[in-house]
């Protein structure tokens, strides 16, 4: 569990707060302050139910009398949660600009309020405002936008029979999980369609032979027929809330 105090909502702090948040408004401006660049380290992020993944967001604002600060540092994810930055530093590379860079830890622990919520997963997006000196200021509250996405894993492909005649049937299993950012655990990914690929022995090309769905438990089974040795895997393209996954492929010979 992570101890935080009422100073995790000062600016500038070094502590991580997530909180409630209105929703999201178009950006608003005045004069010429403007921001010219914002770029995310990673445009998704795609945290398990272990290791704090971290996230930096670096942005310069432009305006002619001089950038006089910026604010607020947030992220607000799809259910309206703030995450403030861990840290800051900026800069002033030039008489009119300021550059500001932003760490975040994304926290699936789940045992305090203030880690990641499976209602959190999805599209969020950054909220700062940037104001010059001339009173000029420009509020970014949605055009700037990531992912963050629950982890999904595929467990190793099982076919048999090993080896198998050709023209005869092979059986495919598997299973599909995510994380559970409530429970901090992983658990089966019902109702979703799950590629099974082939690779011809000697090829370097997996080619979709059919789609399954999971059952209740995420479980994956298929029956199919060999025409050729190679190997079997399932592949799952992912959702907007859950990163892909592609499982280890298993070997299977003709005899």
């Amino acid at each position: 569990m992570h101890i935080r105090t009422a100073a995790a909502a000062t600016f500038g702090s070094l502590a991580l707060l997530t909180l409630l948040a209105p929703a999201a408004q178009a950006d608003t401006h005045k004069g010429d302050t403007a921001f010219t660049s914002v770029t995310f380290s990673k445009t998704t992020v795609n945290v398990g139910t272990g290791a704090v993944q971290k996230l930096t967001v670096t942005a310069t604002a432009k305006d002619n009398s001089g950038i006089k600060l910026m604010a607020g540092l947030k992220l607000v994810s799809s259910d309206g949660r703030l995450q403030y930055a861990k840290s800051s530093t900026c800069t002033r590379p030039t008489s009119t600009t300021m550059k500001c860079v932003w760490s975040y830890d994304l926290d699936p622990d789940g045992t305090d309020y203030f880690d990641l919520r499976n209602s959190s997963a999805g599209t969020w997006h950054l909220d700062v405002e940037t104001a010059g000196y001339d009173g000029d200021f420009y509020t970014l509250d949605s055009s700037a936008t990531m992912k963050i996405k629950r982890y999904a894993k595929l467990a190793t492909t099982q076919a048999t029979p090993e080896p198998v005649a050709k023209g005869k049937t092979l059986t495919v299993t598997g299973a599909l999980t995510r994380a559970d950012w409530n429970t901090n655990a992983y658990v089966g990914f019902a109702a979703q369609k799950v590629a099974l690929q082939f690779k011809k022995s000697g090829s370097s090309t997996y080619t979709t032979v059919k789609t399954v769905t999971t059952d209740s438990a995420g479980k994956l089974k298929t029956t199919t027929t060999a025409n050729a040795s190679g190997t079997w895997r399932w592949h799952f393209a992912g959702t907007g809330t859950t990163s892909s996954a592609t499982a280890a492929g298993d070997g299977v010979a003709l005899k």
